[in-house]
C-alpha cells in the first residue's frame, strides 16, 4: 500500500522533505554490506549456544548436573534424558564453531534453529522473545547464506556467498 504525500496532514514542503530524508536514510542502510550482517547473524547466536555448552561440561566430561537437568527440568517427550544430554552438549559445542568459522554454515544454522524450536516448545515456552531473536538470525543465515567472510565462501561450498 502506498500513501500519497498529498494525502498527509503535513504542509506539502515538509512532507516532501520528510519523504526525501526517509528515502536517503533507507538508501544509506542499503549500503551496509550483507557480509557484515551475516557475520553478526552467525557469531551472536553461536556465542549463546557455546556459553550454554560450556556450562554442561567439566573438561571433556559431561557434568552429572547436566544429566540431572535433562532428566528433571528439560524432560523432552521423545528422546531419553541421557541421550538428549549428550546430543545437546555435542551440538552446542560443534554447531557454534561451524557457524563462527562459516563452515557448513547453513547446516549449523539449521541445527541450532531446530534446537531453538525444541527449547521454545518443550523447555522454556515463556522465552519466545529471546528465542525469536536467535531464530531470526539463524533463519537469515539459512535463507541467505554465510556471506563472503566465511570458509564456505573461501572453499566455494555455498553458491549463495557468490552473490552476497
Amino acid at each position: 500500500m502506498t500513501v500519497s504525500i498529498e494525502r498527509t496532514n503535513l504542509p506539502a514542503g515538509v512532507a516532501t522533505r520528510l519523504w526525501h530524508v526517509i528515502r536517503r536514510a533507507n538508501g544509506l542502510a542499503d549500503r551496509i554490506p550483507y557480509d557484515l550482517v551475516a557475520l553478526g547473524a552467525r557469531v551472536f547466536p553461536a556465542a549463546v549456544f557455546w556459553q550454554s555448552a560450556r556450562t554442561k561440561v567439566e573438561g571433556f566430561t559431561i557434568k552429572d548436573s547436566t544429566f540431572f537437568l535433562f532428566e528433571h527440568v528439560y524432560a523432552l517427550p521423545v528422546i531419553p534424558p541421557a541421550a538428549a544430554a549428550v546430543l545437546a552438549t555435542l551440538a552446542e559445542h560443534v554447531l557454534p564453531v561451524l557457524l563462527v568459522l562459516g563452515l557448513f554454515s547453513r547446516f549449523g544454522a539449521l541445527g541450532l534453529l531446530v534446537m531453538t524450536v525444541v527449547i521454545q516448545v518443550f523447555v522454556f515456552p515463556g522465552a519466545w522473545v529471546t528465542h525469536g531473536l536467535w531464530a531470526a538470525s539463524l533463519l537469515l543465515v539459512l535463507a541467505r547464506g554465510p556471506g563472503r567472510l566465511s570458509l564456505d565462501h573461501v572453499l566455494n561450498l555455498d553458491p549463495g556467498t557468490r552473490r552476497a
